[in-house]
């Protein structure tokens, strides 16, 4: 089967959207068929479009349908798809779909009650392609490795903040890693890396040294305002590397709305108290490993595989 894969486009730049493009294309691959990403729907012929992100390739959808009435369409809801709450565009994409992905459980919640039939749940699988060699160990600091691009959904300096209120004798160092999307932010990032001594930003990676920075950190701080299904939940859990997270969907969709790792949207103060508990109390951090631990198996490879046969076969027979 001919499928085209669409996704938000990113240019130079390693997103989330993209990550999710490539995967998508493998497991599609490996199931038998021939696959085509694009960053946009020019007339491709498909029997299959598979759309990433509901309210930024809307466009794309309906000339897609209208172009390819007999093909079918399956879209990827993005966290922005569904946080707070769908949108205008977002709501016709899912319309036009046969069939909607969410990412975790509470996002197939976010679908509204008379589209839920078409909804399926498939966790991102992440392979553990390690040992990684991490960056160069620095064992005299408490490393926590923040892995976000650069925009305002993502509120990518409370960690820095936070960091300033850590008390004299801690070691924390926040090492963030992320492209720029939002005008501006590379200035402030800058300045806070030769303002804040527990701060440095590491400028945008690439997936495999992403990983490799997650790997060689004692901890990942996740603190996006929204967040649909963070790729680096399934890498970190898979690294078994420890989470402190805002509480959101994203991440309590995996891990629970009891983990002991959450702190409220925007709270500088408690994210700090997290972190000093986290790099003072070790008992604290190995349960918060533990709960991560215990979440790892929600990353099969394979398991994301049959999800995808499976979705296929009920399109398709």
């Amino acid at each position: 089967m001919n499928v085209l894969i669409v996704y938000p486009e990113a240019g130079n730049t390693v997103t989330g959207n993209l990550c999710s493009a490539r995967q998508y294309k493998d497991i599609l691959t490996d199931l038998g068929h021939d696959v085509v990403l694009s960053e946009k729907f020019e007339g491709q012929r498909a029997e299959l479009l598979i759309a990433i992100n509901a309210q930024k390739k809307n466009r794309d959808i309906v000339q897609f349908a209208e172009s390819y009435p007999d093909s079918k369409i399956v879209v990827i809801l993005s966290g922005t798809d569904i946080y707070p709450e769908p949108s205008e565009s977002s709501f016709h994409s899912m319309q036009l779909a046969h069939s909607i992905i969410a990412l975790q459980n509470k996002g197939a919640k976010q679908v509204p009650d008379k589209m839920k039939e078409k909804v399926h749940v498939i966790i991102q699988s992440v392979v553990n392609e390690g040992p990684y060699s991490g960056i160069e160990s620095n064992r005299k600091s408490f490393d926590v490795a923040l892995v976000s691009n650069l925009r305002q959904v993502k509120d990518p300096f409370l960690a820095a903040e936070a960091a300033r209120m850590m008390p004299q004798e801690s070691n924390l160092r926040i090492l963030h890693a992320g492209f720029v999307l939002d005008s501006g932010f590379d200035e402030i990032a800058r300045n806070e890396s030769n303002e804040n001594e527990r701060y440095q930003w590491l400028g945008g990676l690439d997936p495999f040294e992403t990983r490799k920075l997650i790997s060689s950190c004692n901890l990942l701080i996740i603190t996006s305002k929204h967040e649909g299904a963070g790729r680096v939940v399934g890498e970190a859990i898979v690294s078994g590397v420890p989470i402190i997270s805002t509480r959101v969907d994203g991440v309590t969709g995996v891990l629970g709305d009891d983990y002991e790792g959450l702190f409220p949207v925007g709270d500088a103060s408690a994210l700090a108290a997290l972190l000093q508990r986290a790099e003072m109390e070790e008992g604290f951090l190995n349960n918060l490993k533990r709960s991560c631990m215990s979440k790892a198996f929600n990353f099969d490879p394979s398991a994301e595989k049959d999800s995808w046969n499976k979705v296929l076969e009920d399109l398709f027979g």
